[in-house]
């Protein structure tokens, strides 16, 4: 998988399940500059028109050991000079282990692989969900109904 094609796969997830609730996905947008000055373009922005709460969203997908492990960092910390919410969403195999530990430990990053046919939520989409649940309050999405308390 690409590049792109994990990028058009995280909006199509995100159009299929979140769509229904109000968000609009849009891919590639210019928004403000970088940490370094640059003009920043964002993969994923989602925004809820009604309320106008959005979140920007980083995609990295690594299939293969390379040299996305040095852009890391600076994606993150790139992240964190946003003036909207953001997220690094990321999958693959190819990640060396001390940066997928950064990933795994980083609250602006989360693991996203979505299936590709079916776009349904799962184990592999939630911390993605958990994060859209964050900006936009959608815990009714997200937390189970059975595991709601009940005073016996």
């Amino acid at each position: 998988m690409t590049g792109n094609q994990y990028r058009d796969l995280i909006a199509s997830y995100i159009h299929h399940n979140y769509g229904p609730h109000g968000l609009v996905v849009y891919v590639e947008i210019t928004l403000g500059k970088t940490v370094i000055g640059k003009d920043r373009y964002i993969d994923v922005f989602v925004i809820r028109p009604d309320d106008r709460k959005a979140i920007a969203i980083e995609c990295k997908y690594q299939d293969s050991m390379g040299s996305v492990d040095e852009k890391i960092p600076y994606a993150l910390l790139d992240l964190q000079a946003l003036w909207v919410p953001g997220c690094l969403v990321y999958a693959g195999k190819g990640w060396s282990r001390g940066v997928l530990h950064s990933l795994e430990a980083d609250r602006l990053a989360a693991y996203c692989l979505p299936d590709n046919d079916k776009l349904h939520k799962t184990k592999m989409t939630r911390e993605l969900d958990h994060m859209l649940a964050s900006v936009f309050g959608f815990w009714d999405l997200v937390l189970p109904a059975a595991k709601r308390f009940k005073r016996a």
